[in-house]
């Protein structure tokens, strides 16, 4: 008797109905190596919608992804903000370095809920929910950013490296070994991906010890330190700075990274109680990684308070002659500060470059669903950020000032991309036909909208301060007016898509319906 072959088991459904596959995941494209990279947990049977007890066990199992989401808090470009905010402003901003980082915690918090909610990541969501012409837009903004975050990276590395080698490697030597770090992050992801979470804890670690080393070493005020943290302060003088410890914080490649991060863990979308536990562990995990950037970034910007506030060096100090000034300052030693900050800033610069090659593949692959061998991925995404880096570091390695001036471009480059993230990201955490029962409510809507125009709201200030202060010939102003025009458009129209879900929440409802009658109640 001939049967029917058995039919094929159909892929699981989210918790909007679309079905999961493997492959639509950047970690999960190349054969039997896929299974590798997801690290299945201990699944012990429950009903569905209880949540688990909580174990210290499977809170470990839990522990990396939220570690490597936090070195986007501890590039070179956050260092060198950390350091002209120290020096500058002396300990007055720390209350602001506090709350910024708390601010893109909150960000992450919603990228990790929308990857595990609906084991897709930002960048997929975006190609399925956008038009296509709006996906490409938001894929090339998304490589914009990215790209301007890796050549700090990469000069931040490079410069780590002739500091470490006495100045016998030059800027573009230390970039061609920084773009080895590509080889390495696929020879550890072949391993599995706790072996690369533990290599990313060294870099921590190494940048931790590196950094609280000198803050011991210097013994910052720890009464004006309590002082900064506890009592905000604000100036003429340090507005500028101010608004770059806030712009350092949220990079907008970093987001779309942790929504794809959190699917290392092989979570049923199905199991409501499994998602909300992934969704609490994932929580400690990350507040935890988080709080241990912040402790660095503060130790980076008190030991530049104690040695330079106040002192004619303080306008000049920058991540090229930091090394230089710290030596000047605090000298030798049995350990020289110079190399201490040498290793600290090579921990930064090659951990962030990795994490950035990670970015790369992830909206890469999510925006254009590209289906390509990993090592082609990472080559591709490397080559975008190394040729220009080698060409601008061949460039500017005679000049401290121009490197100085290309960082205030790039940061400004990265600022202009920050909404292009955020938009989506709250838009589609904030629906319900994609997030099922895991939608924001009410009041994290009013909460996470609020943060995200006071960010947006200060990159402007930063935006227009610079182009006000750069713009002088009718020419350049020209440009920069369509420029901005194009910008603002494509700005209100990811706003304009997100009033359907504004407009769902209660109190904008009666905003939209009674109008001015219910803003005077």
């Amino acid at each position: 008797m001939n049967l029917p072959p058995p039919r094929p088991t159909p892929p699981p459904k989210l918790n909007n109905g679309t079905p999961h596959h493997a492959d639509s995941n950047p970690l999960l494209f190349d054969h039997d190596e896929s299974q590798e990279n997801i690290l299945a947990l201990e699944m012990e049977p429950n009903d569905e919608g209880a949540v688990p007890p909580f174990s210290w066990k499977k809170l470990w199992e839990f522990l990396g992804p939220g570690f490597l989401m936090s070195v986007a808090f501890l590039d070179p470009g956050n260092l060198e903000g950390d350091l002209q905010a120290g020096a500058i402003a002396g300990y007055s901003l720390l209350w602001l370095l506090m709350w910024a980082t708390f601010m893109g915690l909150v960000i992450q918090l919603l990228s990790l809920r929308l990857g595990v909610a609906t084991g897709r990541h930002l960048a997929e969501i975006c190609r399925e929910e956008y038009p296509y012409w709006a996906g490409i837009l938001l894929w090339l903004m998304a490589e914009l950013a990215l790209i301007g975050a890796d050549i700090q990276e990469v000069i931040g590395s490079a410069i780590a490296i002739k500091i470490l080698s006495h100045g016998v490697l030059p800027l573009w030597a230390g970039v061609l070994i920084t773009a080895s770090d590509c080889f390495i992050f696929l020879f550890l992801e072949n391993y599995g991906v706790r072996k690369l979470e533990a290599f990313f804890g060294v870099l921590i670690s190494t940048m931790a010890l590196s950094f609280t080393w000198m803050f011991f070493d210097t013994k910052p005020s720890g009464k004006e330190l309590i002082i900064g943290l506890l009592i905000p302060k604000l100036s003429s003088k340090t507005v500028q700075k101010a608004v770059g410890v806030v712009g350092c914080v949220i990079t907008p490649h970093n987001v779309f990274l942790y929504s794809a991060l959190v699917q290392s863990r092989k979570i049923n979308p199905q199991n409501k109680g499994r998602v909300q536990e992934a969704l609490n562990y994932y929580t400690i995990e990350s507040s935890i990684a988080v709080l241990v950037s912040f402790i660095i970034n503060l130790c980076v910007t008190a030991v530049f308070a104690k040695g330079f506030y106040g002192t004619s060096q303080a306008s000049g100090i920058g991540l090229v002659n930091a090394g230089d000034y710290l030596k000047q300052r605090y000298g030798g030693g049995l350990f020289p500060i110079l190399y201490i900050w040498g290793i600290g800033l090579l921990a930064a610069g090659q951990s962030s470059t990795m994490t950035g090659t990670y970015a790369g593949q992830f909206i890469m692959g999510g925006f254009l669903n590209l289906q390509l061998k990993k090592w082609l991925r990472s080559v591709i995404t490397r080559s975008c950020a190394i040729v220009p880096t080698i060409v601008i570091a061949i460039i500017f390695n005679r000049s401290e000032d121009s490197l100085d001036v290309l960082n205030e471009w790039l940061n400004v480059l990265q600022g202009m991309q920050i909404p292009f993230a955020i938009i989506p990201l709250l838009t589609l955490v904030s629906n319900e036909k994609i997030m099922g029962g895991f939608k924001i409510g009410t009041s994290s809507k009013r909460i996470v909208w609020s943060i995200a125009a006071m960010v947006i709201l200060i990159n402007g200030y930063v935006l227009l301060h610079f182009f006000i202060s750069h713009v002088n010939s009718l020419l350049f102003g020209i440009v920069i007016v369509l420029s901005a025009s194009a910008y603002v458009a494509f700005l209100m129209y990811l706003i304009s898509r997100a009033g359907g879900s504004l407009l769902s929440s209660s109190w904008f409802s009666r905003m939209h319906s009674d109008g001015f009658s219910y803003l005077r109640t």
